[in-house]
């Protein structure tokens, strides 16, 4: 492959960038795909752009940090590809990607895949209802375009993103009817134990209280010690209810954001054929990694929280320790001397991932999201509740993949990403074994739906060649 690129780098958010601005001033030639129009990912979504109208400063200056990272990238002279959706990357480093009109083949000697994190699913009763939508939907089109949640607004949740987007609300001058928080007072105690790891992590923690004092200052109604949350209605959201105790209540509402945390979107590296394990303490699977990020196949490299749930700032270092080991594999650069560059990124590292193991025990998902009750929506593509996925497991399936067989459930068109952690948590429940025995869905090409002109441009390519 000695006509191909030293460095494909899928992803354009905080690891990315970090990875292509490091392996570019180490002398890589090097490629960003990036579904996007702008750089940025998902936690500095349209920065640039939000600067310029006057935006940003009212999203926080940890969302303006990405202004640093946006203007790096854009001077270190790697090629940028926006709106590049990758369909597949095979394990000998060739990338396929589309425009929306056409596809195309890079040919890299190393490929560093830096898609960073997707909303765990909240499967709860009625969450396919019109009106009812993530909290990571409702933060894109505030970075994009500033819109506020209206009147009848209410986000049910915990963790960071939650607080940060509420908080990004009612600066850019928006509202929410309600904060129904989610997280177990129970949970207090097991972080406790991590106490040493919040102590080096103050910043976050301090960052977090001034959150919650913002929404009362605004008069966001907090209601705490939410065990279950219900959205109900006819043809749309109409009511949003919730359980404290034994006790119901209930709103009306035009609007439910929904958000229990993240964890690291795998579709890519499971296709690939990267070795994933079961992470206990942030529940959900990962690719296996070394500290520089190289996974089990040689060309293929992992950076952010596609790799494992940190954060933004670990993931901008991840990004760097990388570029740091693919240049070192490609020979370009001694192992000495990798380590040695790699050593004020590690100390980089530490403030901002000593904090991540107390974030985990605080905020764990509730076993009812990781195996809903019957009656509740599994699979929203083919409509397929929690209950037909027992009844499978009931007359012998044994994994996703069989499940699906009998049910349809990860056909559609998301190709069971918002499904697939809710089947495997049903499956585990009902056979009372851990996840990394059931597995997860098995990943074919391509990644999400490609048109056939889009893929037939492929021959055009090579015929031109």
């Amino acid at each position: 492959m000695s006509d191909a690129l030293d460095l494909v780098v899928i992803g354009g958010g905080p690891a990315g960038l970090a990875a292509a601005v490091q392996a570019r001033q180490l002398g890589l030639s090097v490629t960003l795909l990036d579904e996007q129009a702008e750089p940025g990912g998902q936690i500095y979504r349209a920065v640039e752009r939000a600067e310029a109208e006057g935006r940003a400063a009212k999203l926080g200056e940890e969302y303006r940090h990405g202004l640093v990272l946006a203007k790096s990238f854009r001077a270190c002279g790697a090629t940028y590809l926006a709106l590049h959706q990758v369909w597949q990357v095979e394990p000998d480093g060739h990338v396929y990607a589309t425009d929306g009109a056409a596809s195309r083949e890079l040919a890299a000697q190393r490929v560093i895949v830096a898609v960073g994190a997707m909303e765990r699913p909240v499967p709860i009763p009625g969450w396919t209802l019109p009106g009812v939508m993530s909290v990571g939907s409702a933060q894109i089109l505030l970075k994009t375009i500033g819109l506020t949640p209206g009147d009848g607004v209410w986000l049910a949740g915990s963790g960071p993103l939650a607080l940060a987007y509420a908080a990004q609300v009612v600066a850019s001058g928006g509202k929410l009817e309600g904060f129904l928080d989610t997280s177990r007072y129970s949970r207090r105690l097991a972080a406790l134990a991590h106490w040493r790891g919040a102590l080096q992590g103050w910043r976050y923690i301090s960052k977090g209280l001034a959150y919650y004092a913002s929404l009362r200052a605004a008069g966001v109604r907090i209601i705490e010690r939410v065990e279950a949350v219900e959205a109900a209605g006819e043809a749309h959201l109409e009511r949003v209810r919730w359980r404290i105790g034994t006790k119901w209540e209930a709103a009306p509402a035009s609007g439910l954001l929904l958000h229990e945390g993240v964890i690291p979107n795998t579709h890519m590296t499971q296709s690939i054929g990267c070795k994933h394990v079961w992470d206990a303490q942030q529940l959900c699977f990962r690719p296996v990694v070394d500290a520089f990020g190289a996974t089990n196949v040689a060309a293929i490299f992992v950076a952010g929280d596609c790799g494992g749930i940190g954060g933004a700032r670990v993931a901008e270092q991840r990004g760097r320790l990388a570029a740091l080991g693919a240049c070192a594999s490609l020979g370009r650069i001694p192992a000495t001397e990798r380590d040695r560059l790699a050593a004020p990124v590690r100390r980089e590292l530490v403030p901002h991932f000593a904090i991540r193991s107390f974030l985990d025990a605080l905020y764990p998902p509730a076993p009812e999201l990781l195996s809903p009750a019957d009656d509740v929506i599994a699979c929203r593509c083919e409509s397929v509740t929690a209950g037909r996925i027992r009844e499978a497991v009931a007359i012998g399936c044994r994994g996703p993949n069989q499940v699906k067989s009998f049910t349809r459930c990860g056909m559609g068109p998301c190709q069971g990403r918002m499904c697939g952690p809710t089947v495997t948590g049903t499956i585990a429940a009902a056979l009372d074994v851990n996840p990394s025995e059931v597995g997860g869905f098995r990943v074919r090409p391509p990644l999400k739906p490609l048109r056939l002109a889009e893929l037939a441009a492929l021959a055009d390519e090579a015929r031109a060649a």
